[in-house]
C-alpha cells in the first residue's frame, strides 16, 4: 500500500495551530526564523517517514512557489 499525502484540512483546531506557529517565531531574527522552519521540516519529515509522501509534499510545495519572487 502506497501512502498518499493528505491535502485535505486535517488539523482539529487550525486557529490554535496558526497561533502556535506565529508565537514560535516571535522575537526571532529572520535567520533564526528560517532555522526554526528548517528544524520543523526535518522533525515533521522524520515523523512522516514515507519518502513517497515526502516527495509528493515537496513537489506540491515547489509548484506553489514562483522562482525569483
Amino acid at each position: 500500500m502506497n501512502a498518499r499525502l493528505n491535502v485535505e484540512p486535517n488539523i482539529a483546531d487550525p486557529d490554535a495551530f496558526y497561533e502556535l506557529l506565529v508565537d514560535s517565531h516571535q522575537d526571532l531574527s529572520d535567520a533564526q526564523s528560517s532555522m526554526l522552519n528548517a528544524q520543523l521540516i526535518l522533525l515533521l519529515a522524520n515523523h512522516v517517514g514515507d519518502l513517497g509522501v515526502l516527495r509528493e509534499a515537496f513537489a506540491i510545495a515547489r509548484a506553489n512557489v514562483t522562482p525569483g519572487a
